[in-house]
């Protein structure tokens, strides 16, 4: 179903010739191509997500550097891209919902300080399936242990 939006969408850029869309769902086309070449097999809509996802990881550290570098430029262009990307991430979990499966998740596996913090961010990554940035599971986790 990704995979299908994502030609339509890129057909649809072609057509009218926006090029920034076209240019950023050609690079995403390209990294799933070769996650799919990587494993052998067509991706499944968990593993197009996570190329997704990595994206706009490598994105939005491409943004911090261009920042930096007082690239404004450069800055635009990936916040426009990232835009573009995220429209095809599945919607965040909020932030009371993801406190609360937090919670349970602590208390389901018995974590209470924060030397088993790992353990416990595995466990609820594991339960948000990619509906929560792991920096914000993480932080949430190292807030309620601490």
């Amino acid at each position: 179903m990704l995979n299908e939006q994502l030609g339509s969408d890129l057909k649809e850029a072609m057509k009218s010739k926006d090029e920034l869309k076209l240019s950023t769902l050609r690079l995403l086309k390209t990294a799933m191509k070769n996650k799919e070449i990587e494993l052998g097999h067509e991706l499944s809509e968990d593993e197009s997500v996570a190329v997704i996802k990595s994206q706009v990881k490598a994105l939005k550290d491409s943004l911090t550097s261009f920042q930096d570098a007082g690239r404004d430029d450069l800055v635009l262009k990936a916040k426009d891209e990232l835009v573009i990307l995220e429209t095809y991430l599945p919607e965040e979990m909020g932030d009371d919902v993801l406190t609360e499966l937090v919670k349970d998740v602590l208390k389901e596996i018995g974590v209470e300080n924060k030397a088993d913090m790992g353990k416990a961010i595995g466990a609820v990554m594991k339960k948000v399936a990619g509906q929560a940035d792991g920096t914000r599971v993480k932080n949430l986790v190292e807030q309620l242990l601490s």
